[in-house]
C-alpha cells in the first residue's frame, strides 16, 4: 500500500493513502467468504446456501465498509510507522476516491505533540506564592485562612501555569478534544431526562456560546495536559515500581486492587500526574 506524507502547520500532518484494487479485491473476497459461512437463508442450512444467492442478499456497500475497516488502519499504521511519525489523536478520515476496479484512496489528518514553551513558570509561580506569603492586616481583602486554601492555590497556580508558557495547539487536537467535552455534555443532559433545546433554555445560552465556552474548556484542558508532561518530563518525574506498588496496597478494596494492578500503566500516569502537581504546589 502507498502513501504520500504532506507536513501541516502546528506539527499536523496529511497522509494521503492508496489502497490497491487488487488488494480491496482480495480483501472483499475473504470478507464475503465470512458472510457465506455464516448465512441463513430459507431451504437452506446454515453455511450451505450458494454463493449466488448469498451475494443477492447481502449489501455490497456494508461488505466494503468491513474492507475499509480491515485496510484502512493496516494502512495508516504502516505509512505512521514507516515515516517515523508519532501522532497524539486519532486520524481524521476523508474518502478521496473508492469506485470498482479502481485504486482506493483516503486522506488521514492527524498531528504529533505540539510545541511547548515553559519559559520561566517557576519564577512566575513562585514569585505570586511569595508575594501572598506577605499578609498585613488591614493591608487588603486576602484572609490568612485562605492563602492555605489548597483548591485556591492549586486553580491559582494551574491560570499563572497558563498565562505564563505557550503551547501551540492544532486544530484537529482543540476540535477533537471538543467533541469529546460535547459528547459528554450530551450524554449527561440525556441522564437528567432533558432535550439539548430545554437544556440550552435552563441556562441561558444558544449553542453558538455553549460550542464557544466548551471550546475554551478543551484549549484549557489541552494546554494543561501538555504543559504538564512537558514540567514532568524537564523535572525528571518519574514513578517508581515501588510508588505503584504503594498505591496498590494502599487501595482499601480487593476489587479496587485488582484493578490496578491489572492497570498499572494507567495507574502510573496518574501518579505522574500527581507528583507534577504536587511538584507545581510546592513552588
Amino acid at each position: 500500500m502507498k502513501h504520500e506524507l504532506k507536513r501541516l502547520e502546528k506539527n499536523s500532518f496529511e497522509l494521503t493513502l492508496t489502497l490497491p484494487w487488487d488488494e480491496v479485491e482480495k480483501t472483499y473476497s475473504q470478507v464475503f467468504e465470512e458472510v457465506v459461512k455464516n448465512a441463513e437463508l430459507d431451504g437452506f442450512r446454515k453455511g450451505k446456501a450458494p454463493k449466488d444467492l448469498v451475494e443477492k442478499k447481502v449489501d455490497k456497500n456494508k461488505l466494503y465498509e468491513e474492507v475499509i475497516k480491515t485496510l484502512l488502519p493496516k494502512a495508516y499504521g504502516e505509512a505512521v510507522q514507516s515515516e517515523n511519525l508519532k501522532p497524539v489523536v486519532n486520524p481524521q478520515i476523508e474518502t478521496v476516491e473508492i469506485s470498482e476496479n479502481k485504486d482506493w484512496v483516503f486522506k488521514a489528518k492527524a498531528c504529533e505533540m505540539p510545541q511547548v514553551d515553559l519559559k520561566d513558570y517557576k519564577k512566575t509561580i513562585s514569585d505570586a506564592n511569595a508575594k501572598e506569603k506577605i499578609w498585613v492586616p488591614g493591608k487588603d481583602e486576602i484572609k490568612p485562612e485562605e492563602k492555605d486554601d489548597k483548591d485556591k492555590h492549586f486553580a491559582k497556580n494551574m491560570e499563572l501555569l497558563l498565562q505564563t508558557a505557550t503551547v501551540d495547539l492544532s486544530e484537529i487536537l482543540v476540535e477533537n478534544e471538543l467533541s469529546r467535552l460535547l459528547s459528554e455534555l450530551l450524554d449527561e443532559i440525556k441522564r437528567l431526562g432533558l432535550s439539548l433545546d430545554q437544556y440550552l433554555t435552563s441556562t441561558g445560552k444558544t449553542q453558538e456560546q455553549l460550542r464557544s465556552e466548551y471550546r475554551e474548556k478543551a484549549v484549557n484542558t489541552l494546554k494543561l495536559e501538555f504543559l504538564l508532561e512537558k514540567i514532568a518530563e524537564a523535572e525528571k518525574i518519574t514513578v517508581s515500581d515501588a510508588d505503584l506498588q504503594k498505591a496498590i496496597d494502599d487501595a482499601k478494596d480487593e476489587k479496587v486492587k485488582a484493578t490496578l494492578t491489572q492497570n498499572k500503566y494507567q495507574l502510573a500516569s496518574l501518579l505522574k500526574r500527581q507528583k507534577t502537581l504536587d511538584f507545581l504546589n510546592g513552588l
